[in-house]
């Protein structure tokens, strides 16, 4: 009799067990990079830290870092599928193999960061970056002495190029005299390469140095040669407390919290995010020493301005890189353009690589 009420009562526990593990919402996170990155990685971690915290016993969460975009990200992305309830895949290169993916994997949750493919199950988010570059690019065309600005480019994609259009226009709208030079490293994060890029661009001429690349490693380089730069994603002072003028900043916690609350109350659909200055997806670091007040009040005033609606960094007259026009006085670009966006402004030297 007695063990016969053990094994109900064990019984009894294990469903509790069962449903309380039920109850608790897994949510699984992919990384291109490392999270000691210092940059994009490491802000997206940032987010995930930030669910938890905000959720406690209610969520579990796991991630899978440095994944290369292809064949391994489909295979780490199916594992995370086997596992979770809810899965950011947080790569550009990662759009593919998650719509691939999710369609095994009708019941998951997806989220692809920086993609524009879309299913029942998976919603697509990014973050306006060209907003925040526009703000790096004034104070750039304003600081330069050499009238040369270094950009270190990952992949030719459009979230990339508009970052250098935008940042182009802007340092031309203060500074007619200035130059862009860059460099494609063809990689998110590689630190050798990214400081061999660095160097290359300083040779050049470069005085002030933008990535759109994931480590510390260009911060450091302008540091060690008494340069300006701009840290990418992240507040990257501590790699050049010297150098760095102020960072584009992609704060994805508050995204993410939304995006796992909707999941556990049941009102998560598919959708497409795409967030500024205004929603605050988009932030500036701390600026640093070098950069005057009268230049800081300029950065700010054109960041609010943005953020309000009273300011877009592409409106024209803008031609393209050939001369043609692409958009006339008081035109903005339309958010389907910018989104495809595959051709480098007039006044942008080189060529778009294929």
């Amino acid at each position: 009799m007695q063990l016969k009420k053990w094994m109900a009562a064990a019984a009894a526990g294990a469903l509790l067990s069962t449903g309380a593990m039920a109850d608790k919402l897994k949510v699984g996170f992919v990384y291109v990079g490392p999270v000691s990155d210092g940059g994009w990685t490491y802000e997206h971690d940032v987010g995930r830290k930030a669910v938890e915290a905000e959720y406690g016993d209610k969520v579990e969460t796991t991630y899978v870092e440095s994944v290369s975009e292809g064949p391994d990200a489909e295979r780490v992305i199916t594992q995370l599928a086997q596992q979770n309830d809810m899965v950011f895949t947080t790569s550009f290169g990662y759009m593919n193999p998650t719509v691939k993916v999710a369609k095994r994997f009708p019941n998951v949750k997806f989220e692809h960061a920086t993609g524009f493919k879309r299913a029942d199950n998976v919603a697509v988010y990014s973050s306006r970056f060209y907003e925040g570059r526009h703000v790096i690019g004034l104070i750039a065309g304003e600081m330069t002495k050499s009238n040369t600005i270094g950009y270190i480019a990952s992949f030719p994609i459009p979230e990339v190029i508009r970052g250098i259009n935008a940042a182009y226009l802007a340092a031309k709208s203060v500074n007619p005299d200035v130059k862009m030079k860059i460099v494609w490293v063809n990689t998110w994060f590689d630190p050798g390469k990214e400081a061999d890029a660095a160097k290359a661009l300083i040779d050049q001429g470069a005085d002030i140095l933008m990535q759109h690349t994931d480590s510390g490693a260009p911060m450091q380089i302008a540091e060690q040669q008494g340069i300006y730069a701009f840290g990418q994603a992240s507040n990257m002072a501590n790699f050049g407390p010297n150098a760095q003028l102020t960072g584009i900043i992609d704060d994805w916690a508050p995204y993410y919290v939304q995006q796992v609350g909707k999941a556990m109350d049941g009102s998560w659909s598919s959708t497409d995010t795409w967030g500024g200055f205004d929603t605050g997806m988009v932030a500036l670091a701390p600026f640093g020493d070098a950069v005057s007040a009268e230049l800081k009040a300029k950065a700010i005033a054109a960041r609010d301005n943005i953020a309000n609606g009273n300011l877009h960094p592409f409106t024209g007259p803008i031609n393209k890189q050939d001369g043609s026009v692409w958009l006339k006085a008081g035109e903005t670009a339309d958010d389907g353009t910018l989104l495809g966006m595959d051709f480098y402004v007039e006044g942008i030297e080189g060529s778009v690589p294929k």
